[in-house]
């Protein structure tokens, strides 16, 4: 959590309680408390705070992770490295390396000797092994410090015995202790030593801002070498013992059932198939080869029974989505003051990873080990427990890397299908979901709307209103336990836990006047989740166009109506910051624009100046089998997060936000048809190529105003978002009111991918979905 109140210092001279364990090699833990400060604000017709503003939902994760903080451990090993077994999710984002950083600035060891692995469930941490909400590091920092620093003390004490001198005349340096005669020792040879026979509370002074020399510097990810060598091992690189490949065939609409397979043994008797089994989500085939399962998925006939959202469209959902949305309750005042009001609409976008779904399950008739990329692996345990028929503490599950998320992994979907199909078969499975499954039976961002309404007199916003409604968001993985889990679950707690998600997520970064921002959510018969973001991007992109719009009408620069209404010095900083190196306002050919936008959430601020290509040669470029339009050609982007562990880390970040935002304004939807999401892989769900990326980008990571991390490994892409979105309604001088822009077709694309529809005969399958 971010302490705007004091020094730039932070919390870094305060004593923090920890322990050192009874282990064979030193083992120390942190003890932790925790705060929460709100930001300022000041303007003529100041906004209240909003909840966020106050305790968010990075608070929320922070808090209830603090009682269980003094179980993750930091052990010295005897050849001189140390060890962290990380209660969170490596899938892409960095958070391994930036905890080997935390470990070594504190340990005083090279980043190098530092090992991070990937815990498995541990289910006494509670809410202390949930990845979400960019809260890894926020979470983590401290009390991996404490844990850290309490080691060395101990190996600084043991080295005074060893080497006959006082701790204040020992200098450590890259894991070797020297004495005041010149005497050293490594920390290998002292990790016996250093180690406690029975478990001690101890305190400690962390290392000050002002001496960190890992903390805060650039440097390269751990894994990197693995990752582009093909050595990085992810869950289908796993060796275990009989677990064959395995597919399920899907159902043709959206959560179908199976009523009967008409043809099962013929496809058993297939080439590699070994089995073919029905199960609660389709039909899983086990065999040799993953072609093998391909081949066999393909000659199913299974006869379909309707699902969830059967007969469902796009129009049919944005018709519900209407009849929802709450009212604006400000009513035109002509007399007083003048009114403004704007309405946008959200396709439904795919959460699919780079990685496909997929996990390993060897189910037992007592005990079942799964192995997963799982971002809440203890909910995933819990729940496989009870599906299996077995106690909690008979199931282990081994969290892998995973190759990408957004929120997908989240849900443990593929571990839950496994365990199921390896406790019917009695077999263990590799089970690996098509990509086409994914697209069009997995998690999606929810469709939705938002209606706007300001008014205005004098150079002032008098009142903001913000209506957002969506199809109901699934938060089916609580706060990574099962007693929330199931709580998300309920007919009243899970509308509750989207309000509470949506207050204390949603800031708002203006003073303008009276200000409410209200969500409701309609329709249960969609896979939604979390994507990145959850309901900041388009809450964002609704916010900044209209802040576009209020200015034109109030007649002000779009840059400089942001910097008035700003509440906080540091957005307008990164206001500031964009609009000088991007040199806002510069004259553009007709047809190309400028937009600038920015966006607060989790104590942090970011900010985004693009440009773009609208003229007809651009929109219109021929590129074989590539979905082009217009380009993006500039992005200035400027991130303040507090203090950035590893800002190289925080960089890429940032310009992996930046693609995503250019593909939720100009390119990447689902339609919905009869049930069924016609996009059936990244072929044609035209995420931002490289002919559609931008030639020029910089981005920029602002001093830190604080001791402390915030969140930001989602900042690169509302702010951007919203700023291509702001560009491209200058550009062509019309007003956007569904996204992304071309869902509809109105560049003169064919509004629909060329993907044969899925046969709707109940026999015929799943043949065309491949």
């Amino acid at each position: 959590m971010a302490d705007h109140r004091g020094s730039p210092q932070g919390m870094d001279r305060r004593r923090f309680l920890g322990y050192v364990l009874a282990a064979p090699t030193l083992m120390a833990a942190a003890e932790l408390g925790g705060s929460a400060v709100a930001p300022e604000a000041a303007a003529a017709i100041p906004t209240l705070p909003p909840p966020a503003d106050l305790f968010d939902l990075n608070d929320l994760l922070s808090t209830a992770a603090v009682p269980t903080s003094a179980l993750i451990t930091v052990q010295v090993h005897s050849d001189g490295t140390a060890s962290f077994a990380l209660p969170r999710a490596e899938v892409g984002q960095g958070v391994t390396t930036s905890t080997a950083m935390l470990i070594a600035e504190e340990l005083g060891l090279p980043v190098e000797k530092i090992k991070i692995t990937l815990a498995d469930s541990r289910p006494e941490l509670l809410f202390n092994q949930l990845t979400a909400a960019s809260n890894t590091t926020i979470s983590t920092y401290t009390p991996i410090r404490v844990a850290a620093a309490i080691a060395k003390g101990r190996l600084l004490a043991a080295a005074a015995i060893v080497l006959g001198d006082t701790v204040t005349n020992l200098t450590s340096k890259l894991g070797v202790i020297t004495g005041g005669g010149g005497k050293s020792v490594t920390y290998g040879e002292l990790a016996q030593r250093a180690a406690s026979t029975r478990t001690e509370q101890v305190s400690v002074t962390l290392k000050p801002r002002s001496e960190f020399t890992v903390i805060g510097k650039p440097h390269n990810r751990i894994d990197a070498l693995d990752a582009v060598t093909g050595r990085k091992v992810f869950a289908m690189d796993l060796r275990i013992p009989n677990a064959l490949p395995t597919m399920v065939c899907r159902p043709p609409t959206i959560n179908g059932k199976v009523r009967s397979v008409l043809n099962a043994a013929a496809v058993r008797a297939m080439p590699g198939i070994t089995d073919v089994v029905t199960i609660s989500t389709g039909v899983a085939v086990r065999g040799r080869t993953f072609g093998q399962c391909v081949d066999a998925v393909r000659a199913l006939r299974v006869d379909w029974g309707k699902g969830t959202a059967a007969g469902a469209s796009d129009a049919s959902v944005l018709r519900e989505l209407k009849a929802a949305e709450l009212p604006l309750v400000v009513p035109p005042l002509p007399l007083l003051a003048k009114t403004l009001d704007a309405g946008f609409t959200f396709a439904f976008r795919s959460n699919s990873a780079l990685e496909p779904n997929c996990a390993i399950a060897d189910v037992r008739r007592d005990r079942a080990e799964i192995w997963g990329s799982l971002k809440s692996p203890i909910v995933a345990q819990q729940a496989i427990a009870a599906k299996i028929g077995l106690p909690q503490n008979a199931v282990r599950v081994h969290v892998t890397e995973g190759g990408g998320s957004f929120g997908r992994k989240l849900f443990f979907d593929a571990a839950l299908e496994a365990a199921e199909i390896s406790r019917t078969l009695g077999k263990p499975v590799k089970l690996m979901w098509h990509r086409t499954d994914d697209f069009r039976q997995g998690r999606t961002h929810p469709m939705c709307t938002s209606r706007l309404r300001a008014t205005y007199a004098a150079g002032n916003v008098l009142t903001f209103e913000h209506r957002h409604t969506s199809v109901s968001t699934d938060f089916g993985h609580g706060l990574g336990e099962i007693i929330t889990a199931l709580a998300a679950k309920l007919p009243v707690g899970d509308f509750t836990f989207s309000q509470t998600v949506f207050q204390l997520t949603q800031t708002m970064p203006y003073n303008f006047g009276v200000t409410t921002q209200l969500l409701n959510e309609v329709n249960k018969g969609f896979n939604t989740g979390s994507m990145r973001n959850i309901y900041s991007p388009d809450v964002c992109c609704a916010r900044e166009l209209f802040v576009d719009q209020l200015a034109a009408k109030m007649g002000k620069d779009p840059y400089k109506f942001r910097q008035e209404f700003a509440r906080d010095h540091r957005a307008r900083a990164v206001l500031d910051k964009v609009a000088k190196v991007g040199n806002w306002g510069r004259a553009m050919p007709a047809g190309m624009a400028q937009g600038i936008a920015v966006h607060a959430e989790y104590k942090g601020f970011s900010a985004a100046l693009v440009e773009i290509d609208c003229r007809p040669a651009t929109v219109n470029r021929k590129i074989p089998s590539a979905r082009t339009g217009p380009r993006v050609t500039k992005v200035v982007f400027a991130v303040d997060a507090g203090l950035a562990v590893n800002p190289r880390g925080l960089e890429a970040q940032m310009l992996g936000g930046i693609s995503d935002g250019i593909a939720l304004a100009l390119t990447s939807s689902l339609h919905l048809k009869d049930g069924y999401f016609l996009e059936g892989s990244w072929d044609n769900y035209f995420y931002t190529r490289q002919w559609n990326v931008p030639k020029d980008v910089e981005i920029i990571v602002m001093p830190p105003t604080t001791g402390q991390p915030g969140g930001a490994g989602e900042f690169g892409v509302a702010a951007s978002y919203a700023a291509v979105a702001c560009a491209y309604t200058r550009a062509t001088g019309t007003l956007p009111t569904t996204f992304p822009v071309n869902h509809d077709g109105p560049l003169g694309f064919d509004p629909l991918p060329t993907v044969p529809p899925i046969p709707q005969s109940p026999t015929d399958g799943l043949r065309n979905a491949f």
